[in-house]
């Protein structure tokens, strides 16, 4: 099983497990992001890279649908570079992302601290999609709770990995991992009751200080909304060794 199924020259046929909980037909923006993320990873480099941001534009709805992604070095260098991908679907662009890419070095010496690592995925406890939230993504990633869940509304600490390739027959880098996961910053963190309001990112910016490790991906996450029907999610990202991200989305707030 997975995300989504190759169909060769940069074409991806979406599955029912990218599904959202908001409608059978859209997405959840997870897997999109980080198939973007696959393709500027796939990008060649002259020296060793690593990706330290990546900004998430969303056009519109993703369809589940079949998806055409491509991608480009828009501003090439010896230290940095900056990295562009377009999914389209239908001939139509639904979202793109840009990243810097970093010339690698060792810098283990002056590394700060992120804090205090997440009690361990297995310590926690097990959560899934709660009712009244449709099928598809929430249902192929395992959950399991530290802090609050993901149906009860405030700040919660959640890990959670993948039952699912995001492309067929690979197995998933830690980025694109990690950036299936991050979209969820909102939902995990919501404030609002769902059945009531919408609180619909527009984009997704996450800065990577390492890069990402095993399987689980953890969040620590909470919503802020203010008065005119603009809101923000903030999202510290953590692997099993401890903070390795932080994520950021702006939301449309408003009544259903």
């Amino acid at each position: 099983m997975a995300f989504y199924t190759p169909l060769g020259g940069g074409r991806f046929l979406s599955t029912e497990h990218t599904a959202g909980p908001w409608s059978a037909h859209s997405q959840h923006l997870g897997p999109p992001s980080a198939l973007m993320v696959r393709a500027l990873e796939a990008l060649p480099s002259a020296a060793p890279m690593s990706i330290g941001r990546v900004a998430v534009e969303i056009l519109g709805p993703v369809p589940v649908a079949e998806l055409a992604v491509t991608a480009e070095v828009v501003r090439p260098g010896r230290s940095v570079e900056l990295l562009r991908a377009e999914l389209s679907a239908d001939g139509r662009p639904v979202a793109v992302c840009s990243a810097w890419r970093m010339l690698h070095s060792d810098t283990t010496a002056v590394r700060t601290s992120g804090g205090d690592a997440l009690p361990a995925p297995e310590s926690a406890r097990p959560t899934g999609r709660p009712a009244g939230w449709g099928p598809g993504y929430l249902d192929v990633m395992e959950w399991r709770a530290v802090v609050g869940d993901i149906g009860l509304p405030g700040p919660a600490t959640v890990w959670a990995r993948q039952r699912v390739d995001l492309v067929d027959g690979e197995r998933p880098t830690g980025l694109q991992r990690l950036l299936v996961l991050a979209d969820s910053g909102n939902g995990v963190s919501s404030e609002l009751d769902p059945r009531e309001w919408y609180f619909i990112n527009t984009e997704l910016t996450v800065h990577v200080h390492r890069p990402p490790l095993g399987e689980w991906m953890g969040m620590v996450a909470h919503s802020v909304i203010g008065t005119a029907g603009a809101g923000a999610a903030h999202t510290v990202l953590h692997d099993e060794e401890g903070e390795v991200a932080r994520g950021a989305q702006a939301l449309l707030v408003r009544r259903r």
